[in-house]
């Protein structure tokens, strides 16, 4: 293993160090040490997902043979070194004296030892990320300051330009940049943390500090960047009375505050995140207070409109029939739909109206339905704006229309609004998962998934992975199966992938959807790209033998649906990942990360659906929702029970209201719930719960749940596997179980209902008659020969007869049952039909009577030995007049 390291508490020369060490050799990997600067652990919290840095504690238990250390000459202690390890200096110090003459030595006399790894870099020509940029100009900044220090050299200045060049952002760097106070300075940083004013507007946290320095002389941009780092606002405003007037000093860290421009209005000017402004006509409070004054007018929403506003939306022209409209509204869901004519808002049609029309038998249009208005909103318009419109307007649908050229770019609505000021979480892209996701998943996963989203970026396809999988991401319970959304068209995705690394592709053109299934060729692909497909696992090479990637991987286009009618199957249309989440079942299940590009590991939550889950909250997206689709009550069951979460009660109360169109719903569909019910851990608990609820009479009214049941699936699940019963246990056997226990004690009647409503499979019927004809017959046969009773059960599945086991609390039962299980099942003559046909004995029917009457005297005790079975068979013999040859 090779391994880089540099000294303790590091700076940022000695951590872009390492990066610059590593991008040289990707195989080697770079390991911080234990303790690292403040603003530098600042930087690598914020940004650190990005790049390849290891901790000690994660390094593989593996011997170390090689080390590189860097802007250092003194090691501290690694484990897994031995004396055969080969150590590799690259530093910018002076050479020690007492440096070990074992290791290679490199010492440059150059500013910033990051500027070494940039040249080759640069020589080499090797593509930066914006943040690998930045970092290593942060290395190169921090050592030289800023490129004012006496020993920085040439080289730095060259190397700072190329980063730049490379899209190393200074808006970062300028953040973590620490320089110390002079004792002047000291006191007017003292004086501004004493007089300090926050302000927010539209969501942004301002400060506005005010200090006098009129005895002083001192330089005020470094005590603006300490303050900067203290409280850290969206914006700063330090107001300074200094001899020549009052000194203006701001800052921003936010696209929404161009500071810029507020200076300007003082007679100063600067960039959009760092300006000043000298104003010598004024005394320090007139300026504070002007200041104060004008703030709202140059600070943009930290939330606008566009980001909660839904694209291309739905529009009804003022000719389309009430019929029509109401159509719409329950195809798409939407409580109501602007009214354009000629591009142009002219109203606003609800569903009441439209509801109350066809209540009355009118056969309007909406031009006379619709509530004449012309509002509107503008993208990059507050929330705060948003809100009081609808206030005043009482219009719950708001389109959105752009500026410039006046056309409708989106539609939000009350329910959006709603969702944003409760909870910030319903803004998209404010949390990123992508160490945890990339933590979560096994390394071919990894692979596969990392390649699908650099197609995806290549052909400018917005990719997501959705639903269940990020909600168990986020509960610390990941799994390996994920659904992909493509926000486009996921078909000629999977054409490029198949065209890229190979496979096969089927495709449903209907539904969008495709297929790419994976050969033994794509899989070695895959595997040979690795280095370019996944960039930030160091040392994955020797993972290569067990890589083992799945068959397939479907991908699906971002869809909306409707459905023409209650438990319907769903109509569907291309649309957004907004609308394609909103079709979902419940709001924990809306969540998406996204893939593609440096949105890789984006949070999206435009439902509400993180606050849900933090809250332990089961919550269906609309009122419809249980109508549309019945069997979500069996799966609201199923979440709350597994994750112990509670459903919300709106939703809990148009569950039950909609409980009785469950006997509407296809059987098929039926059991596929109930089948995934069963495979869960807390099934019991679910069971019980739908029967609490009356959720299985529901689905038909014989389906009972009870105390007898609960004890017998408790019992079989305990005793599964027996391997002398010969069962599994897999889900399949635990779902067919569950399933004759169910009906073991119904009346004829009931079960044949029953397994007609579930669409049991003929196999499943098998078994559920097997055992319940075996459980009536059980108390006679216990007066009978071992014999019979072999011959009565032998044919039975064992499924069937395991399941009678566990129902019989009659011990006497019990161990007949077992008998058969262990002794009686495994007994079989000695004699066999070919010793048979050995003895001369022409085949025939008698073969079958000749062997089972031995093995009926084995089962009785007639016969023990086999010279018995000799004699027996003599005798069977003559009795048939068959002669026999020895």
């Amino acid at each position: 293993m090779h391994i880089i390291i540099t000294h303790e508490q590091a700076d940022f020369d000695a951590i872009a160090s390492l990066l610059g060490a590593h991008i040289l050799n990707n195989a080697a990997i770079p390991v911080l040490p234990r303790r690292i600067n403040r603003n530098v652990r600042a930087f690598l919290n914020l940004y650190g997902v990005e790049l390849p840095f290891k901790e000690f504690r994660d390094l593989p238990g593996e011997l170390v043979d090689t080390i590189t250390l860097v802007d250092a000459q003194s090691m501290i202690s690694v484990k897994g070194t031995t004396k055969d390890t080969k150590v590799h200096v690259i530093d910018h110090h002076p050479l020690r004296d007492d440096i070990s003459p074992d290791w290679d030595i490199t010492v440059t006399n150059i500013g910033a030892n990051t500027t070494i790894f940039v040249e080759t870099i640069r020589d080499r020509e090797i593509g930066l990320s914006t943040i690998q940029a930045t970092l290593l100009l942060l290395g190169i900044y921090e050592d030289t300051g800023s490129l004012t220090y006496i020993r920085t050299a040439s080289r730095d200045l060259h190397a700072a330009g190329y980063l730049l060049d490379e899209g190393a952002s200074l808006a970062i760097a300028s953040d973590f940049l620490n320089h110390p106070l002079t004792l002047d300075q000291q006191k007017i940083y003292d004086q501004l943390c004493k007089r300090i004013n926050y302000i927010n507007h539209y969501g942004h946290r301002v400060v506005v500090a005010v200090a006098d320095a009129s005895e002083l002389d001192e330089e005020l941009s470094t005590v603006a960047h300490k303050l900067q780092d203290l409280l850290d606002p969206d914006g700063l405003f330090i107001l300074v009375q200094t001899r020549s007037g009052v000194q203006m000093i701001s800052r921003s860290t936010s696209e929404d505050i161009n500071v810029a421009q507020i200076t300007s209005h003082f007679g100063g000017g600067g960039h959009e995140r760092a300006a000043a402004s000298l104003i010598k006509d004024k005394n320090l409070q007139d300026v504070q207070n002007e200041l104060i004054r004008i703030l709202p007018d140059f600070i943009h929403p930290s939330i606008t409109v566009a980001q909660i506003m839904s694209k291309e939306p739905h529009l009804l022209s003022p000719d389309t029939s009430v019929l029509e409209a109401a159509k719409s509204m329950q195809r798409y869901g939407y409580e109501g739909f602007p009214v354009v004519d000629n591009g142009k808002v002219i109203g606003l049609l609800t569903r009441r109206a439209v509801d109350r029309a066809i209540a009355h038998k009118l056969n309007l249009n909406v031009s006379s339905l619709m509530e004449a208005g012309e509002y509107h909103i503008h993208p990059d318009d507050s929330l705060e704006s948003l809100q009081h419109l609808m206030i005043e307007t009482g219009w719950g649908q708001i389109p959105v229309i752009d500026r410039e050229d006046g056309k409708i770019q989106g539609i939000v609505t009350r329910t959006d609004l709603l969702k944003t000021l409760t909870e910030k979480s319903g803004i998209p892209g404010r949390s990123n998962l992508a160490n945890k996701l990339d933590k979560s998943l096994p390394l071919e996963r990894l692979i596969l998934l990392k390649a699908i989203a650099s197609i995806a970026y290549e052909n400018n396809s917005a990719l997501y992975i959705v639903g269940g999988f990020v909600r168990d991401l986020l509960l610390d319970q990941p799994s390996i199966d994920f659904d992909l959304v493509v926000e486009g068209d996921a078909i000629l995705l999977a054409r490029k992938l198949v065209h890229r690394y190979g496979g096969r592709l089927t495709s449903h053109t209907r539904f969008g959807t495709s297929k790419w299934l994976l050969d033994p060729k794509t899989k070695d692909q895959l595997t040979k790209n690795l280095n370019s497909i996944v960039d930030d696992l160091s040392g994955t090479s020797v993972f290569l033998e067990t890589v083992k990637f799945p068959d397939s991987v479907d991908l699906v286009t971002a869809r909306t649906e409707f459905y023409t009618h209650p438990t319907a199957l769903p109509t569907i249309e291309r649309s957004s990942i907004k609308f394609d989440l909103h079709r979902r079942d419940f709001t924990i299940n809306t969540l998406a990360l996204r893939l593609d590009g440096t949105h890789y590991g984006e949070l999206y939550d435009y439902w509400g659906g993180l606050s849900d889950l933090r809250h332990g909250i089961v919550k269906v997206l609309h009122s419809l929702s249980f109508v549309d689709d019945p069997t979500r009550i069996l799966r609201a069951i199923r979440f709350e029970q597994r994750f112990k979460f509670k459903i919300e009660k709106r939703t809990f109360d148009l569950m039950i209201e909609a409980a009785n169109l469950l006997e509407r719903v296809s059987g098929d569909r039926i059991r596929h719930e109930l089948d995934s019910i069963i495979t869960e851990i807390e099934h019991i608990r679910m069971f019980e719960r739908l029967a609490q609820l009356n959720l299985l009479r529901a689905i038909h009214p014989d389906l009972i749940w009870d105390e007898w049941l609960k004890e017998k699936v408790i019992a079989f699940h305990r005793k599964i596997p027996e391997l002398e019963w010969g069962i599994d246990d897999s889900p399949s056997t635990r779902i067919d179980l569950t399933y004759i226990f169910l009906l073991l004690r119904q009346s004829d009647v009931a079960t044949l209902g029953i397994q007609s409503r579930l669409k049991l499979s003929a196999w499943q019927v098998k078994m559920i008659q097997a055992a319940r004809s075996l459980m009536a017959e059980l108390p006679s046969l216990s007066s009978q020969l071992p014999s019979q009773i072999v011959s009565r059960i032998e044919a039975l599945p064992l499924k069937s007869i395991f399941a009678v086991y566990f129902a019989t609390d009659k011990p006497f039962e019990k161990v007949i049952l077992e008998k058969y299980i262990v002794e009686w099942r495994k007994i079989k003559p000695r004699i066999t039909g070919s010793k048979l046909r050995a003895r001369g004995i022409p085949p025939g029917p008698h073969y079958r009577i000749i062997l089972g009457s031995l093995k009926s005297a084995w089962l009785d005790g007639a016969i023990n030995t086999q010279k018995e079975e000799e004699i027996v068979l003599e005798r069977l013999l003559h009795e048939a007049g068959i002669a026999s040859y020895k």
